[in-house]
């Protein structure tokens, strides 16, 4: 029985020879996840200018401009402008201000000025113009002097 199976085995490993080889194929599968990112580059900080009865110091006013971050983003992210919380204005200026911050886009996204949240739910790429006006309430006014506030936009 043993000489048998050598001798099968010998037949057909010859009758193999002969033949092609017998192709095969697989997928390979790849897969990829993007988390919900963005990015923000300042272009320009922007410039306050006051209006003519004081009580207003804003980019909005004439002469003003606007800060202007380049945004560009994935999608599925919000962008928003945090309350100002660091200022620097000149010791004559005793009485309070009140700082509101704002934003719009260009681009990919088109947002009207706001100062609320707003959701991004394409990507794309933007350019936001950041705002911030400074008011006295009253009869305070704005004295001589070098203001500075910070805008944080938050993208996340």
């Amino acid at each position: 029985m043993k000489l048998f199976r050598t001798a099968l085995g010998a037949a057909l490993l010859g009758a193999c020879l002969g033949q092609p080889a017998l192709a095969t194929t697989q997928n390979v599968i790849f897969n990829g996840t993007i988390s919900p990112t963005c990015t923000l580059v300042i272009a320009t900080n922007g410039t306050m200018t006051v209006s003519p009865d004081l009580q207003t110091l804003s980019s909005h006013n004439s002469g003003g401009s606007a800060g202007t971050v380049t945004l560009t983003t994935t999608g599925g992210v919000s962008l928003s402008v945090d309350p100002v919380t660091t200022t620097t204005v000149p010791s004559a200026d005793t009485t309070s201000t009140t700082w509101t911050p704002t934003y719009s886009s260009a681009g990919a996204h088109s947002i009207v000025e706001t100062g609320s949240a707003t959701a991004i739910s394409t990507p794309g790429a933007d350019v936001v113009s950041v705002h911030l006006a400074g008011t006295k309430g009253g009869s305070n006014r704005f004295a001589n002097g070098n203001y500075q506030a910070t805008v944080t936009l938050r993208c996340e």
